[in-house]
């Protein structure tokens, strides 16, 4: 019994003193990775050091942080649900509209906000070079905890202190700055068709082809702008020219192009036969931005105050009536019927 009564008192002990143990008396910034984490990177022969990437899914409410490997490759890490995101689908261009941004984005070590209102953050750069150049105007769109948004991505403290701290030692191991892709959807043929009467399609498309450009490598595309859209993986651009100006002759890698054009006309042609079994696409009530679906169980069981305990320090949760109201929601995506026609194809 002494014995037991002994191995009890050092747990307890060791419970008490956690928090030291793995640096949680230090600020929040400067906190350790968590050790499972840690222990997940090195399973899979993932560095702490190497550089990393993150996309987020607006629709689908869900942000991946990826790692680069041993090969130069990335692989991906770990996917967080997103608790709030404001808006609608399509991109931001208004001061003022509450929406988060879709684009691509470049996010450096003076990015990163260790003092953060909602726990830790980082801004993404809105308006990028291109944004500025079409007359888009907004600030301190960020990527943060809690699980309230006003034109930003809340992924919870928990979550935001996970990313926060992988980011900082990416930084530490020499990345200069890590790629943010804010997307509207994943980029599948069933998404196109449900949303293929947005105006934003051809937007999307765009932003499609850096999308495709990882996908089918796995490596981080190269982002420039002319003729007033995104321009991936080229050579012979001024970094300097004006976004809107005409295109010069630039110059790609051949397979890569040749890989991306492929898929989108697969993608293409997957797309029209789920539009064809599906005529009658669900609208989109657009209330006010989504949640994932995780999060709105658990709102819409146990309310808004139950979810903002277990999602943030001190921050409620943003317009709780219209997160209940979220239409990006599996019930409307295309039927599944369609599908097994792309075998092979679809992404």
């Amino acid at each position: 019994m002494k014995l037991r009564s002994a191995a009890f008192l050092l747990g307890a002990m060791v419970a008490l003193s956690g928090c030291a143990l793995f640096g949680y008396d230090l600020k929040r910034s400067e906190r350790p990775v968590p050790p499972k984490l840690v222990a997940e990177m090195n399973s899979r022969g993932l560095s702490l050091a190497s550089p990393i990437l993150i996309r987020v899914f607006k629709q689908e409410s869900e942000l991946e942080l990826w790692k680069m490997g041993r090969d130069g490759r990335y692989a991906l890490l770990k996917t967080y649900p997103i608790c709030r995101w404001s808006g609608k689908l399509g991109p931001k261009k208004v001061n003022g509209d509450r929406q988060t941004p879709e684009g691509f984005y470049s996010i450096a070590p003076s990015q990163m906000n260790p003092d953060s209102r909602y726990y830790l953050s980082f801004n993404l750069g809105f308006p990028n070079r291109l944004e500025a150049a079409l007359g888009y105007e907004g600030s301190y769109l960020m990527i943060h905890g809690a699980c309230s948004s006003s034109g930003c991505y809340a992924v919870t403290d928990d979550s935001a202190f996970e990313i926060y701290s992988v980011a900082r030692e990416a930084f530490k191991g020499g990345q200069p700055a890590f790629q943010v892709e804010a997307l509207p959807f994943r980029m599948t043929p069933a998404n196109f068709a449900l949303h293929r009467d947005d105006p934003n399609v051809p937007f999307w498309r765009n932003l499609k082809e850096g999308s495709d450009a990882f996908e089918l490598t796995r490596k981080e595309p190269q982002v420039g702008y002319c003729g007033g859209r995104y321009v991936f993986n080229a050579e012979g651009l001024d970094p300097a020219a004006d976004p809107l100006a005409a295109c010069p002759p630039l110059q790609t890698d051949p397979a890569l192009s040749a890989a991306i054009a492929a898929k989108a006309a697969k993608d293409d042609a997957a797309a029209k036969v789920i539009s064809a079994a599906n005529p009658v696409m669900p609208a989109m009530s657009y209330i006010d931005g989504g949640m994932h679906p995780a999060f709105r169980t658990i709102l819409q069981d146990k309310g808004a105050s139950r979810l903002s305990k277990m999602t943030s320090e001190k921050t409620p949760v943003s317009r709780p009536d219209a997160a209940l109201a979220d239409p990006y929601t599996p019930d409307v995506l295309p039927k599944a019927e369609a599908l097994p026609k792309m075998t092979g194809g679809a992404s």
